[in-house]
């Protein structure tokens, strides 16, 4: 006996809000939208609000649209920093912080008056700050308090550095989602003779923190799993962490095995390509890096070398966050669009229906893989 399928008419009026540096991508979002709903091309579910600075870099956000009644969604990207202001007649660049702030003047220019609110931020601000080794703050949980007490009903977030964090506001809606399918997706399509079995390709995580999202690649696709522990230097502190003095294999035989490294994101990218570098003298195949949110905050010089030198073959990385003209331009970086992923939220959400099995691809995982591999029709 099967349970009723209910059919749920929209929450609200569905309003895409696009904060600075994300107008490509509610662009993209409000295409699929007005696609699956019928909607003339002239017509756009996208509201973009403004923020004026002020001489001394003080801002305000003014909402040029009407708030009762939306079902609003705001896509922020609090790492975007090709967005600029001025401030004291110098051009400075948006900081997360300043993104942060934005999205809250953004909320209280509604005054209360949409339906319902939903942020979607892809990569967690201050996500990193998650916990409290010390005696210091916890910024993360302090913004999801934030957001929630100015009228937030949810909050998506994709692959957060730990998302243990949503007990910050356990009466609230979190959701984390992942970028899995995605990526296989985009591998498969990118690097035609993949062979995805346990002779032949293995799942590898970096450290200890990301051992969960690798066990899920591993279980969803049959492969093995081996695992680098980071050892560091607690006693020293360089640049606002501790610095690794050297990296750990854990795992069974990788000689002449393709080797795909998944993380959350890739920062200046050291660790990885020096967790690369081991594998391949330990007798790698090629080696591809998945992490949903590519920053390079040291550039891309040190990924131009390990290609060139044949350490390491693809980097895939989502275009949930900024991308610089320059690393689109790579031949071994590869781009995972996430935009028909955060309109299927988006729709279902809006229609008051579960997102359940969205947030596990799974089957879709399966299917893919299956067809690859020529086992359907």
């Amino acid at each position: 006996m099967s349970n009723v399928d209910f059919k749920h008419t929209p929450y609200g009026d569905l309003a895409i809000v696009s904060m600075r540096g994300c107008e490509d991508m509610a662009a993209k979002v409000d295409y699929y939208l007005k696609q699956w709903r019928d909607i003339p091309e002239d017509e756009t579910f996208v509201v973009t609000p403004n923020c004026p600075r002020f001489g001394t870099g003080e801002a305000k956000a003014v909402l040029n649209h009407t708030a009762r009644g939306l079902d609003a969604f705001i896509i922020c990207d609090c790492f975007n920093y090709s967005v600029q202001y001025k401030m004291y007649g110098q051009t400075v660049p948006m900081s997360p912080d300043d993104h942060f702030q934005d999205l809250k003047r953004v909320i209280a220019a509604f005054g209360g008056k949409a339906k319902r609110i939903t942020v979607i931020m892809p990569m967690l601000y201050e996500g990193r700050q998650h916990r409290r080794t010390s005696r210091e703050s916890m910024d993360c949980a302090m913004a999801l308090q934030e957001l929630v007490a100015m009228g937030v009903k949810n909050i998506i977030t994709f692959d957060a550095h730990d998302p243990r964090v949503n007990n910050a506001i356990p009466l609230d809606g979190f959701d984390n989602v992942q970028a899995a399918y995605q990526m296989i997706k985009a591998l498969l399509r990118i690097v035609p003779d993949m062979k995805l079995d346990k002779d032949h390709t293995m799942i590898v995580s970096p450290d200890e923190g990301g051992m969960g999202r690798c066990i899920y690649y591993s279980s969803v696709l049959g492969l093995e799993l081996g695992m680098f522990y980071k050892r560091r230097n607690y006693s020293v502190v360089v640049n606002g962490r501790n610095p690794i003095e050297a990296h750990e294999f854990l795992g069974n035989d990788i000689v002449g095995k393709d080797l795909i490294l998944v993380d959350d994101m890739i920062s200046s990218g050291d660790s990885m390509l020096d967790i690369a570098s081991k594998l391949k003298e330990m007798g790698a195949g090629r080696i591809f890096i998945f992490a949903t949110f590519g920053l390079f905050v040291e550039g891309l010089e040190k990924f131009d070398d390990y290609c060139n030198r044949g350490i390491i073959t693809k980097v895939f990385t989502t275009n949930l966050i900024y991308q610089t003209s320059e690393l689109l331009s790579r031949d071994w970086y590869c781009s995972v669009n996430m935009a028909k992923y955060i309109a299927l939220l988006v729709d279902t959400l809006n229609n008051d229906n579960s997102i359940s099995k969205l947030l596990d691809p799974v089957d879709r995982i399966k299917k893919v893989v299956a067809k690859y591999n020529g086992e359907e029709a």
